[in-house]
């Protein structure tokens, strides 16, 4: 009976748009981001794209039109397409999306529960979970996932921490309230972080889960993550809301029918990591995306774009993009590399001609020569 199980409201018509449903910028950098770790770790002869949650499809059909247009530079490598998608219904929208139809349902793969082509003639797998990706060199993508994953909520109170739970209102039938647990639970007692200084805390356990899971993937083949979304370093407090119909929505009203969201606290990422990874980041979107070169990138779409709607389009949507008032402050990028990404191999036979490393796309300032 869950929000995306049943219906997974994206897009105009439904309860919330994402950034690559509003502008196809936004997809194509992070293509760039992918290709740019690529190179930077000596061309791979294969990798694996993984997206957790893809939404529509949008963002890995944009980036999968990066590499096509990329293709010379990847023609010796072998790249495939793997997503983590548990809605039977927007894992069919992604399908026609990517593949315009052309899929088998029961693969001879058995941990993958569909299979298709790209249009570009790249594989696709489905999966229902991280754990049935195949290992291997891989990036992966987490655009607005950790934030629909459930939380539990703490409360600092004169007896110590309590968690907050969910009741019915004895007062209104049919009504649901949020209480105070009278004593200490068992999350209360491993979810909280000794050197906590906050009053009220949101905690994700499956986030660190998954964190973990991607560290030691990353720590043991390579690749990289990306994670971009709503969040903080551990500095907000309640951040859980219910979105329908692009509006707030009481979370406790008629569950299952609205979007339920909570910022994610990339400081617990990243403590879950366990230093598995070096982490980079969270940085501010408009940060990362101009530091990927979305200026420059706007300037071409201009200039080969005949009329004024579509300048207009363009503009509107670089400004929900960039605008520190709409997403370009809320939203934060967050990187995951393998520690030996930062090493320096040494050169035996010339010790002085070490170059320099290659820096993160995104996470510095773009140099332009």
């Amino acid at each position: 009976q869950g929000y995306y199980a049943r219906r997974g409201g994206v897009g105009e018509s439904g309860d919330f748009v994402t950034s690559p449903e509003i502008s196809q910028v936004f997809g194509e950098l992070i293509g760039i981001w992918y290709i740019s770790e690529w190179i930077a770790t000596g061309k791979p002869k294969a990798f694996q794209l993984v997206e957790l949650g893809p939404g529509r499809g949008t963002l890995t059909d944009d980036i999968l039109r990066v590499f096509n247009q990329l293709a010379s530079l990847l023609s010796k490598c072998d790249v495939s397409v793997h997503l983590v998608e548990v809605s039977p219904k927007l894992s069919e929208i992604q399908a026609l999306m990517l593949t315009g139809g052309q899929l088998q349902s029961n693969p001879e793969d058995k941990s993958a529960y569909m299979k298709g082509i790209s249009k570009t003639g790249i594989p696709i797998f489905w999966y229902r979970d991280i754990q049935d990706v195949p290992q291997g060199y891989s990036f992966y993508l987490a655009h607005e996932f950790f934030d629909a994953l459930p939380i539990h909520k703490f409360q600092r109170t004169q007896k110590g921490w309590r968690e907050v739970l969910v009741d019915i209102d004895p007062e209104v039938p049919d009504q649901l309230r949020f209480v105070l647990a009278p004593s200490s639970t068992p999350a209360t007692e491993n979810f909280i972080q000794p050197e906590e200084t906050r009053d009220h805390v949101e905690v994700c356990p499956e986030a660190g889960v998954l964190i973990q899971r991607l560290a030691s993937r990353l720590e043991k083949d390579g690749g990289a993550a990306l994670i971009a979304d709503y969040g903080h370093d551990g500095t907000k407090t309640d951040t859980f809301r219910g979105f329908q119909n692009h509006k707030l929505h009481d979370v406790l009203k008629a569950p299952g029918t609205a979007d339920l969201t909570a910022d994610v606290d990339f400081s617990y990422l990243r403590k879950m990591t366990q230093g598995r990874t070096a982490t980079l980041g969270p940085i501010k979107q408009r940060e990362f995306l101009k530091n990927m070169g979305i200026d420059l990138r706007l300037q071409v779409l201009l200039q080969n774009s005949q009329d004024t709607v579509t300048q207009e389009q363009l503009l509107h949507s670089y400004d929900m993009l960039m605008n520190p008032k709409k997403m370009g402050d809320c939203f934060n990028f967050f990187a995951l590399l393998p520690h030996h990404r930062f090493i320096q191999p040494d050169n035996k036979h010339n010790p002085q001609s070490r170059a320099p490393l290659v820096p993160v796309a995104g996470f510095g300032e773009l140099l332009l020569k």
